[in-house]
């Protein structure tokens, strides 16, 4: 699952017998899901350090982290498990099959995401939630490529996702899409199916379905 707002177009409980990968502060709608999640992966440095404490204590879910994230998420555990996770590295982007060795950075806590899919045998790999589009907000404080929030976030699931006083990276769509390319290329070299059942969205590397058309064919 994204986490752009398109997800909740979407009925979620649907998928409680599924395996599903979120990300980030994806557990603020938990309260809304009948199911807990199987996977909750973060890579960004600053959600780490903004959301640590919240995300130290969630529980009932298998949290995947870079090891560069260990100071501020705390001990490897059964339900938190760090990676090695290169973020320079050339040629860019590159996509893992082994995240027993290492998975790589591309920009967007999603690619993290299909790499750990494809670890994990899914096929097909289907998206929710994937909006690919931001509005970053103009009173917001951008220095050095990190936006300090001053309002409710529109881009996301939740108002408080990135609300005030959190921070985040200034998105770069294209550098994302580059890396969703690469990971349909991957994919696609092995036989596994990537499919976009996002309600509406910008992301069209992928090819596009239903929720509702993929639940009737699983």
């Amino acid at each position: 699952m994204g986490n752009g707002p398109s997800l909740l177009k979407s009925d979620l409980d649907r998928l409680a017998s599924e395996v599903t990968i979120v990300s980030n502060a994806h557990y603020l709608i938990w309260d809304q899901l009948s199911y807990v999640p199987t996977y909750l992966a973060v890579e960004d440095r600053l959600v780490a350090e903004d959301r640590a404490d919240e995300l130290r204590t969630l529980s009932g879910i298998i949290k995947v982290f870079p090891f560069d994230l260990r100071p501020f998420l705390g001990p490897c555990r059964p339900d938190t498990l760090y990676l090695n996770f290169p973020r320079q590295y050339h040629p860019f982007p590159q996509f893992s099959w082994d995240l027993a060795q290492r998975a790589f950075w591309g920009g967007t806590v999603s690619f993290l995401n299909l790499q750990l899919a494809a670890y994990l045998g899914c096929d097909p790999i289907v998206l929710l939630g994937f909006d690919h589009s931001y509005a970053v907000p103009a009173q917001s404080e951008i220095k050095d490529y990190v936006i300090h929030s001053t309002s409710e976030d529109v881009n996301h699931i939740h108002p408080n996702y990135f609300g005030p006083g959190y921070r985040w990276h200034d998105p770069d769509v294209a550098r994302m899409e580059g890396s969703y390319i690469c990971a349909r290329q991957a994919l696609e070299s092995r036989g596994t199916r990537v499919l976009n059942a996002t309600v509406g969205g910008h992301l069209e590397v992928f090819e596009r379905t239903t929720l509702d058309e993929v639940l009737e064919t699983a």
